[in-house]
C-alpha cells in the first residue's frame, strides 16, 4: 500500500502562504474603505459601476453622479477595486441642485475636504474635477481645479503664470472677487501634475485658509498655498450651482472639461488633518 509523505517543512510554508493571502486580501479590502472611515464623509465614489449607469456613492446617504455628453466608460486599472471611470474632454458627471444634499457645504463657519485620485491625460488649462461651483450665475462656493494658467499670490491678491498645478477655489460671496473678472480666492501647489501616472490631489478649507495637497503631503508654495480666504462657503440657497465632476458652467456655457481617469472620489464637511490626507492618499 502506498502511503502519501508529507514534508513537515512544506506544511509550515503553505500555513504562511495562506496567512498571508488571508492578511493581504484584509489589507486590500481595508484600503478601498478607507474613506468610509474618515469622519465627516459626505460621499465616496469608487466608480466601480459599468458605463450607462449613475454612479452611486457610498456613506449615509447615497448620491447618484449622472453621465452627461455620452455614456462614460469603465475602464480596467482602477484605484479603488479593478475598475475607473475614464472621461473624455467634454463630458462630465452632474448631481442637480435639488438633490445634492449634504453636498451643499455653506455658510461663514463651512468647512469642506475634496480628495480625487486622477490619472491626467488632457493638457488644456482650467480642468474642473469636482465641486459646487457656477460660474455663469455667481453661484460659486467650492471647487478642485487642475492646470490653471495663472495661480493667486495671496499677499498681492495678483494672478502669475503657474501651469500644471492643481487649485483649491473657494468663494464666500460666489460671484468674482471684487474689482476682478473672475474668483482669484484659491490656492495653487508647487507640483506640476503628471501626465498617464496616478496621483492623489485634495483641496482643503477650514473656513480661514485653503490649501492643497500631492499624494497626502501638503504642497506647500510660498505665498500660493497655504491662501488665506477667511469668510466661510457662499449659501447658494434652493437655486444655486449643482455638484459636477469633471466641468463647470462658466460663460454661458458647460466648459473646463477635464480629460483622464477618475478612480475615486471623496467629500468632507471638514478640513480633513495632514495625517488624515497622507493616510487616505496610501
Amino acid at each position: 500500500m502506498n502511503r502519501s509523505h508529507y514534508c513537515p517543512v512544506c506544511l509550515v510554508c503553505m500555513v504562511f502562504v495562506i496567512l498571508f493571502l488571508k492578511t493581504a486580501t484584509a489589507d486590500e479590502a481595508s484600503q478601498r474603505e478607507a474613506p468610509l472611515q474618515v469622519p465627516g464623509l459626505v460621499a465616496f465614489w469608487d466608480f466601480q459601476e459599468p458605463a450607462g449607469q449613475p454612479r452611486v456613492s457610498k456613506g449615509s446617504d447615497p448620491l447618484e453622479l449622472q453621465e452627461r455628453e455620452g455614456s462614460i466608460k469603465r475602464v480596467a486599472g482602477g484605484v479603488f477595486g479593478p475598475y475607473a471611470a475614464q472621461i473624455r474632454k467634454g463630458q462630465y458627471f452632474i448631481i442637480q441642485r435639488p438633490e445634492i444634499g449634504a453636498l451643499n457645504i455653506h455658510g461663514p463657519d463651512a468647512q469642506v475636504t475634496v480628495v480625487a485620485w486622477i490619472r491626467r491625460e488632457e493638457k488644456s488649462h482650467w480642468q474642473a474635477i469636482a465641486g459646487v461651483w457656477d460660474e455663469t450665475r455667481g453661484k460659486r462656493q467650492y471647487c478642485l481645479f487642475l492646470n490653471a494658467p495663472r495661480g493667486t499670490k495671496g499677499s498681492e491678491m495678483k494672478r502669475y503664470p503657474l501651469n500644471n498645478r492643481i487649485h483649491g477655489h473657494v468663494s464666500n460671496i460666489g460671484g468674482p472677487t471684487p474689482g476682478e473678472k473672475y474668483c482669484i480666492t484659491y490656492s495653487s501647489g508647487a507640483t506640476e501634475i503628471p501626465l498617464q501616472k496616478w496621483t492623489c490631489i485634495a483641496m482643503s478649507y477650514d473656513g480661514a485658509t485653503s490649501r492643497v495637497y500631492v499624494n497626502g503631503k501638503l504642497d506647500a508654495l510660498d505665498d500660493y498655498n497655504p491662501f488665506p480666504a477667511p469668510g466661510g462657503l457662499f449659501d447658494g440657497k434652493s437655486e444655486g450651482s449643482p455638484f459636477t465632476v469633471g466641468a463647470v458652467h462658466r460663460s454661458n456655457e458647460w466648459g473646463n472639461f477635464f480629460g483622464g481617469e477618475i478612480g475615486g472620489l471623496a467629500v468632507f464637511n471638514r478640513a480633513l488633518s495632514d495625517a488624515e490626507l497622507e493616510q487616505l492618499a496610501k
